[in-house]
């Protein structure tokens, strides 16, 4: 436990000066009871129950004035408290290689199936949005609360050609400000990088080979986004961004460097890794390639924003995944101040104190 106003716990000083003013008054009233009333009288006063009877409602004030002493410091603690983030955009793969069946029946499936079941569990409060990207990204269904549309948007995936993460944290972000220009060609927000090289932030295949250049997202700008918000990682709690894929980026904006524009607006994203680290090899007309999950790039995106990174080897393990994001996005664990606890606490015994002086000795202490 910490306190916000520290200084305000010198008035603790005050308590021992009170106990003390109180056993000097009980001595003087003992030598009152001597001296002036009968020895029946003194007999009964000086009785077991009638001692405990008499300094408990005393004991019970002093205990609640430390606690409002306490409270005035502006007490705060590490707790985890229920929390229903606002907005939730899930973020899927549509790529081509989600296709592969080492995650039965195959990634896609399985996906759609863990999306389904992580809508129905969500409270009818949380606004959901669907975003899908393989060479491009495109928001298939904005934020609402409508389980219906968000069922029927799942069933709307169609497969592309190229996987572009970054693109999809882009268009994930656009969806959550929407007010905001995402500029893709000013400096790298990563500690101590440079400039970046062009807006594309294009990535290279296989062999060197570029994957191609950004696709063009709503409310980009190519001059410097000098208005930009800056906030702590981790610190915007009204959304979150659940991006799932099988983590092969081959196209547009870098998604490191996205993750870092979701970070410095302090939106949290926590990624999925969906395959084998062994993969599938799928073959189509004249063409074939191994498709393997590829997690460090999903580690990084998720370490920079203070999200969390998540493996589903199978379908099982992604249905578990996603009952874990539920729980993980319902509680959330911070410091808050507890001043209302420690007020609460000393008003109630105050509040007792008084009865049983007034039940037991028909006054107020």
């Amino acid at each position: 436990m910490s306190f916000i106003w520290p200084s305000m716990l010198a008035g603790l000083a005050v308590l021992p000066v009170l106990v003390a003013l109180y056993v000097w008054l009980l001595r003087r009233r003992s030598r009152s009871a001597v001296r002036y009333a009968g020895l029946g009288l003194v007999r009964e006063a000086m009785s077991a129950g009638q001692g405990i009877r008499r300094h408990l409602p005393p004991a019970l004030f002093l205990i609640a004035l430390g606690l409002m002493l306490v409270a005035a410091a502006r007490p705060t603690a590490v707790v985890t408290l229920p929390f229903a983030h606002e907005t939730v955009v899930l973020a899927m793969d549509v790529s081509g290689s989600m296709r592969a069946a080492d995650v039965a029946p195959s990634r896609m499936v399985a996906a759609q199936e863990a999306a389904r079941a992580f809508i129905a569990a969500q409270p009818r409060s949380t606004r959901i949005g669907v975003v899908t990207f393989g060479g491009s990204a495109a928001l298939i269904q904005p934020p609402t609360d409508d389980r219906t549309e968000l069922l029927a948007a799942l069933e709307r995936f169609d497969f592309q050609r190229g996987t572009a993460v970054g693109s999809g944290l882009l268009v994930s972000l656009k969806t959550i400000f929407p007010e905001i220009e995402i500029d893709l060609s000013r400096r790298d927000p990563r500690p101590g990088a440079g400039p970046r090289s062009g807006a594309s932030g294009a990535r290279s295949g296989p062999g060197g080979v570029p994957g191609g250049t950004a696709p063009s997202l709503p409310g980009t700008s190519s001059t410097p986004d000098t208005a930009a918000p800056t906030v702590p990682p981790g610190s915007y709690t009204s959304a979150v961004i659940i991006l799932l894929t099988d983590g092969q980026t081959t196209t547009g904006p870098d998604p490191i460097a996205a993750a870092w524009m979701a970070a410095e607006r302090g939106v949290r994203v926590y990624t999925v890794g969906v395959g084998t680290p062994n993969g599938e090899i799928l073959v189509g007309d004249g063409w074939s390639m191994r498709v393997r999950l590829d997690e460090e790039a999903l580690k990084a995106i998720a370490a920079i924003t203070l999200g969390e990174y998540f493996h589903a080897g199978t379908a099982e393990d992604l249905k578990k995944v996603y009952e874990s994001l539920t729980s993980q996005i319902a509680l959330e664990t911070g410091e808050t101040e507890v001043t209302a606890l420690f007020t609460a606490g000393a008003a109630l015994l105050m509040i007792l104190s008084a009865l049983l002086s007034l039940i037991w000795f028909k006054r107020v202490l």
